[in-house]
């Protein structure tokens, strides 16, 4: 204001007008610099028909085809690639091949598939899926009772097979061959060497 103005020195008014001044420049430099996000600039890129690389504004070329198809390319390389007729999921510095090979995030829009694993009863040791699924059903009571049955009938047979065993050594020593003790050394007496000469 005027009256304000009058009283201050004028040494304080122009320090004042110094700092406004200023103050507006930093402003005008912070809106050039930092735009806020309803102003956000779009760039159109157009993609690398090689390499597939975001070609902006001012970059890259347009090589057409003998068949009239433009295509754009990022660099020299890729079109010397591409007329080479090289594969571009060969090179290693191509998006083609970090897609083939799963390389780093390259795909935004591609949803990681989550395989489910699915539990599959396969038969095992010549019983079926359907039987093992029938065993596993059953009470662990009868499932015990079992197990001691099949036990208790491989403790007879191998009692019985004991029984036959000694039967049948009972009958050779009593009459079917006489007891004929072995011979322990065969005395040869035309051997040579030893000690008896």
């Amino acid at each position: 204001s005027p009256t304000q103005e009058g009283s201050l020195g004028r040494s304080s008014l122009r320090r004042r007008r110094r700092r406004r001044r200023r103050r507006q420049r930093r402003q005008r430099r912070q809106r050039s610099w930092c735009p806020g996000p309803s102003s956000t600039m779009v760039v159109k890129t157009d993609k690398c028909a090689f390499s597939e690389f975001n070609i902006f504004p001012g970059h890259g070329m347009k090589f057409v085809k003998r068949d009239g198809t433009p295509l754009m390319l990022i660099s020299r390389k890729s079109k010397s690639l591409m007329t080479q007729r090289k594969k571009p999921a060969k090179l290693t510095w191509t998006l083609r091949w970090r897609i083939m090979n799963k390389k780093g995030k390259v795909e935004e829009g591609l949803k990681k598939r989550s395989r489910r694993a699915v539990k599959v009863q396969r038969a095992i040791m010549g019983k079926s899926a359907d039987e093992i699924k029938k065993l596993k059903a059953q009470k662990p009571e009868i499932r015990s009772a079992q197990r001691e049955a099949a036990l208790r009938e491989v403790k007879d047979r191998q009692k019985a097979d004991k029984a036959k065993k000694m039967q049948q050594k009972a009958s050779t020593t009593q009459g079917g061959k006489p007891n004929v003790p072995k011979q322990t050394k065969a005395f040869n007496k035309n051997a040579r060497g030893g000690s008896k000469r």
